[in-house]
């Protein structure tokens, strides 16, 4: 098992005197930016000027940079910016001001380990990558509490590196929750096959297909949505409190019945066939090969499956219903 560090394993004082550029202000960089400037260190965000991200950062106290001028400035360069774009902003405006002294830092490994970008062998690579999304790095900081974040020293020719990671994870409220020691391949390829094959592409391709199944076999559209998205929420929430067996004994006898008995009829030896091989093209490097094409050829395909997927009938419902759901926050 990964090793656990605790509050007690980092210190604010690494952190003493440095300087963290935030390079983007989405949806971590919010996060990680406020929490690091509650936490007394010093930060600098970059954002560019007339974009909705770079009103927030103002709104939140800070004066936007160019991630040129906040890479100069820095001793710290944390890289929020979509995997897509890193290695072009990298080039083009943090690389020239690299070198001895300074740390580069992602919350994503995936510019790292594809070797789509190459820092200088004199600065530290570190990761601090936070198992949840921003906002909620930042409300579970607030109250008191943390997201557990994941810990990697890449480079460290200043044999400082691992101290000022674990010191930025504290500073982010990581430590509170409990952060994991790992490497910049394992993260990613990991984080990949989470999204890909459980997440996002296996969970939701799961819901419509359920939710087709029952429409095409005559039943009310609204009914397949309740039974196949709507209360996925309650089962993950289970499973979020006490896993597989919480969700089964807080579930009736007859539906964790159908559980054993049907649920490997779905997820089978044929599924777990088509995850292994969506591993390797993870490993291979074919899956960031082919994402990093598509982007350089405009995304029209991913474009296009955006726009076919937006129309599907479990959408249309889907907002229909939670428009009468007051109590969520709906899209």
């Amino acid at each position: 098992m990964a090793k656990i560090f605790t509050e007690k394993d980092g210190n604010l004082a690494d952190l003493k005197g440095k300087t963290v550029a935030i390079i983007g202000y989405g949806s971590q960089g919010h996060a990680q930016a406020q929490n690091l400037k509650d936490s007394g260190i010093k930060v600098i965000v970059a954002e560019m000027k007339g974009t909705d991200n770079h009103k927030l950062a103002v709104k939140h106290g800070f004066k936007p940079m160019s991630a040129s001028e906040a890479a100069q400035q820095a001793d710290i360069i944390q890289i929020l910016l979509p995997d897509e774009i890193q290695a072009k902003v990298y080039e083009s405006e943090i690389a020239p001001h690299m070198g001895k002294g300074k740390t580069l830092c992602f919350s994503h490994g995936f510019n790292i380990h594809f070797k789509y970008i190459k820092p200088p062998k004199d600065s530290d690579v570190i990761m601090i990558a936070p198992k949840g999304p921003g906002h909620l790095v930042r409300s579970e900081f607030v109250k008191g509490g943390g997201v557990p974040c994941l810990v990697v020293v890449h480079q460290n020719p200043s044999r400082k590196a691992k101290k000022v990671a674990l010191a930025y994870a504290k500073a982010v409220g990581g430590l509170r929750a409990g952060s994991f020691e790992t490497t910049y391949k394992e993260e990613t390829e990991t984080d990949l096959f989470g999204e890909q094959v459980v997440l996002c592409g296996g969970l939701s391709a799961l819901i419509k297909a359920g939710f087709e199944t029952l429409v095409e076999a005559g039943y009310d559209e609204t009914m397949a949505y309740f039974e196949c998205m709507h209360e996925v929420k309650l089962i993950v929430d289970l499973f979020y409190q006490g896993g597989l067996s919480y969700m089964r004994y807080s579930v009736s006898n007859t539906a964790e019945y159908g559980d054993l008995t049907r649920g490997p009829r779905i997820i089978n030896k044929q599924t777990k066939q088509s995850m292994k091989k969506i591993l390797k093209e993870i490993q291979s490097g074919k899956f960031a090969r082919e994402w990093m094409k598509e982007v350089q050829g405009g995304a029209k395909n991913f474009k296009a499956m955006e726009k076919s997927e937006a129309k599907h009938p479990i959408e249309k419902v889907g907002k229909k219903l939670r428009a009468n759901m007051k109590w969520i926050d709906a899209k």
